[in-house]
């Protein structure tokens, strides 16, 4: 996750109590975007629904700040859990958490979120993301994939170079697997509006223009206003609001 998203969503809900965890292992997807693998010191971090995110306290000189990342590892493989990020143009945050190292620990609350899959839907299900938006979105996938006789599961993602298509081969390795299951990685070096005007046409030509059905189920993550033109692209065209649900970084 990059330091882009919702400020408001970075708040600290209340009565919740502050956790400690160590950086346990580190993956390092690419030279700009990395995976730190937490296990909390003291007992264990709570339940959690796919799509949901943990506050870190990140230490300043400034002062210290909050700031929030996407669990992107599932609530059935319990911990350590992962967080994945990138660094960002005067993204504080994500600078420190790129000093980290194994056996540092960090402080944080949580999970937190509303932007999240519970349960596999009796509805074809379209997942689209951008770069590290994704993170919520895998394990919302692997949700979804529990019910092996289910509808159609489609994952649109995109990047702007190849290394930035996080957990390429697992989407892959899963869309071979599961018949039901269509992963679409596209990689659109042009910027942020093209990356989103692609996403939105392949959306629009495929569900949209191709039938009258509305019955389908959207997740969109990713960062900047093209998550928010795709959401009303999409409700403009007849689907409820209920049924495309988004998070913007």
């Amino acid at each position: 996750m990059s330091d882009a998203k919702n400020p408001t969503a970075a708040a600290t809900p209340a009565r919740r109590p502050t956790l400690r965890a160590r950086v346990e292992r580190i993956h390092e997807h690419a030279a700009d975007t990395r995976s730190l693998f937490l296990r909390t010191v003291a007992g264990e971090l709570p339940r959690f629904a796919p799509g949901m995110f943990v506050s870190i306290a990140i230490a300043l000189a400034a002062g210290a700040r909050v700031r929030p990342y996407s669990i992107a590892s599932c609530p059935e493989d319990g911990e350590p859990f992962e967080i994945c990020f990138n660094r960002v143009p005067n993204g504080a945050g994500a600078a420190w958490l790129f000093e980290r190292g194994v056996g540092d620990t960090v402080e944080f609350t949580g999970p937190f979120g509303a932007f999240t899959l519970e349960r596999a839907s009796e509805s074809e299900t379209i997942f689209i993301a951008e770069g590290t938006g994704v993170a919520p979105i895998r394990p919302m996938v692997r949700r979804a994939l529990a019910d092996r006789d289910g509808p159609p599961i489609h994952l649109l993602y995109a990047a702007d170079r190849a290394d930035h298509l996080l957990y390429r081969d697992e989407f892959t390795r899963l869309a071979r697997e599961n018949p039901r299951f269509h992963f679409a990685p596209k990689i659109i070096g042009a910027g942020a509006a093209a990356l989103w005007a692609e996403l939105t046409r392949t959306a629009e030509t495929s569900w949209l223009d191709a039938d009258a059905n509305r019955n389908r189920h959207f997740y969109i993550c990713g960062v900047g206003k093209g998550v928010l033109e795709l959401r009303d692209r999409l409700r403009a065209g007849g689907y409820e609001r209920r049924a495309v649900r988004y998070e913007q970084w």
